[in-house]
């Protein structure tokens, strides 16, 4: 689940970013306009997992054991 949310906040970073460079929107792009059911969706899924990411601040570092 951890490693999902990652993604997700990674793939809604390289969007923002690609918007705020080259007002570019990627996942508009590839699923319809910014109004469209299914990019809404996606936003929203990116966005959850951005509020859940901020619970990694709250949790003990796991260190590796050999």
């Amino acid at each position: 689940m951890r490693n999902l949310a990652l993604i997700l906040v990674i793939i809604g970073a390289i969007n923002w970013g690609l918007i705020g460079f080259f007002r570019y929107d990627l996942v508009s792009s590839i699923f319809g306009g910014s109004y469209d059911i299914v990019s809404r969706t996606i936003f929203a899924i990116v966005g959850l997992a951005g509020i859940y990411a901020i619970s990694f601040f709250f949790r003990k570092s796991q260190t590796m054991q050999s």
